[in-house]
């Protein structure tokens, strides 16, 4: 067992709001008070690593150095077999564009055709495995760290299905169903995802 969290307050390093209600979920039968790094004003650093381990851990040291708790990050993504992994690390940002009112933003719905755009050109018979990946990442105040991993095997439906999950989630459907996780219950996909694959091992280490 690593060091515990030791901890009722964790500070979630995003500014997503989905990613939040998410994580807040998993922890709350362990009695753990999840507040996110938006609403404590902290900034949203970028993300120049090479791999989801890098950028969690980049996210969470942030966190916890600028607000004094401990602080956990989440770095997650797809990756599609038939594009050679991709968009894996810049999963977010195949999804950001430019507004016309000069803000940035992302839209979803763009970066899903992207995807899907690119398996077209492939042609009709090409593999739509997929998988979505996360790393939790936890760091201590005084720069002690943890890292846990996750993956959910799937494959890729077009068009988009669903409205409850976020993200990626209305083309990915996970091995053993035929919905995608933006069809199901948010408690289901909860108990499977890539997120909680990895949370099981966080639980394990620091609950357990």
């Amino acid at each position: 067992m690593t060091r515990s969290i030791g901890s009722s307050s964790l500070v979630i390093a995003t500014h997503n709001d989905g990613k939040l209600k998410e994580i807040s979920a998993l922890l709350e039968p362990y009695g753990v008070k999840c507040l996110s790094a938006g609403s404590l004003g902290l900034p949203d650093p970028a993300e120049p690593g090479a791999s989801f381990t890098e950028n969690a851990l980049l996210k969470a040291r942030a966190a916890a150095a600028t607000s004094g708790l401990v602080a956990i990050a989440d770095d997650s993504g797809l990756s599609v077999d038939a594009l050679g992994g991709r968009p894996g690390v810049y999963t977010a940002d195949w999804a950001e564009r430019q507004w016309f009112e000069g803000e940035p933003g992302r839209d979803w719905y763009m970066a899903m055709g992207k995807v899907e755009g690119m398996l077209q050109e492939l042609g009709p018979d090409t593999d739509r495995s997929a998988a979505f990946h996360c790393v939790l990442a936890i760091a201590w105040p005084d720069g002690e760290q943890a890292v846990y991993e996750g993956i959910c095997p799937g494959s890729l439906t077009w068009p988009p299905r669903g409205k409850m999950g976020f993200g990626y989630d209305p083309v990915f459907i996970p091995n053993g169903r035929d919905q995608t996780f933006a069809e199901i219950d948010p408690k289901q996909k909860h108990a499977s995802s890539h997120r909680a694959d990895a949370f099981k091992k966080l639980v394990a280490d620091q609950f357990g």
